[in-house]
């Protein structure tokens, strides 16, 4: 392979809802329940993409009010369409938050964090602009381990072009690791930090529901795939297909894990 150059942004709701959106919002309920944050509280949510996490939010946590800021100009446009006016969404940095200081009780993101070149700066932002004793949280893929649909891919990925591993999200992003997250946390000066994992299934009903997302074009995977060539494309869909645990009547049974954090601001 020559040295691809695939993106990690997303730009389009669409295609993220079908790939990863549909499955982040089954880590978000078990992630809120878990937080514990009570009724009547301000909530932000950093990186808020389509929407997800807030959602849980506004349906499970009875939130005072609920802000959510996002730089990609399509995830917002979904974000507003699928939240209406029950959140106030606006566009935002992780690493710049257009808000005062102190001014939440919760803030939270989900799924963002390996994707902000700045770690530090976004955690600092995050305890800025919230009230003391309030909570951090945040979640992330484990990309190295049983984010399964994922390593399905890039394992078999690999196999067939070892240059494929300098794009794979597990190595990559040394953050989907609980280690690096808490370290995160704690350099950041956040206290009462605690880690868990969230395991949730992710069913597909044959391969064509795991594959099409691949075909989407947006996420480092899908990049990669549709960077390819038809014949190369065509011979990592037959050596996934090969790896995938099917069962009798064709369905996939997989699991994703992710790895949940949280802390106190001081």
């Amino acid at each position: 392979m020559a040295d691809k150059q695939v993106s990690d942004a997303w730009e389009r709701g669409s295609p993220y809802e079908r790939y990863v959106g549909r499955w982040s919002r089954k880590v978000a309920p078990p992630f809120l329940a878990w937080l514990g944050v009570p009724a009547g509280r301000t909530w932000l949510d950093v990186g808020c993409g389509t929407g997800a996490l807030s959602a849980a939010i506004l349906d499970r946590c009875a939130p005072a009010s609920v802000a959510g800021v996002e730089p990609s100009e399509g995830f917002l446009k979904t974000a507003q369409e699928n939240l209406g006016d029950r959140a106030t969404l606006s566009p935002g940095s992780a690493t710049a938050i257009p808000f005062n200081d102190a001014a939440v009780d919760a803030a939270v993101s989900g799924l963002v964090l390996n994707f902000i070149p700045d770690q530090r700066a976004a955690l600092a932002e995050m305890a800025r602009v919230t009230d003391q004793g309030g909570a951090i949280a945040a979640y992330v893929w484990d990309y190295a381990g049983r984010m399964e649909l994922m390593r399905a891919f890039w394992d078999a990925a690999v196999e067939l072009d070892a240059d494929a591993a300098k794009l794979d999200e597990g190595i990559r992003f040394p953050l989907c690791r609980p280690e690096a997250l808490e370290m995160l946390f704690a350099d950041a000066g956040l206290q009462d930090i605690e880690v868990r994992a969230i395991d949730i299934p992710t069913p597909f009903e044959n391969f064509d529901d795991y594959w099409q997302p691949f075909l989407g074009g947006q996420g480092p995977a899908p990049a990669y795939a549709m960077s390819l060539d038809e014949a190369a494309r065509a011979r990592l869909r037959d050596r996934i297909r090969s790896r995938l645990p099917f069962a009798a009547d064709g369905s996939i049974p997989m699991t994703a894990r992710a790895w949940a954090i949280r802390a106190t601001v001081d």
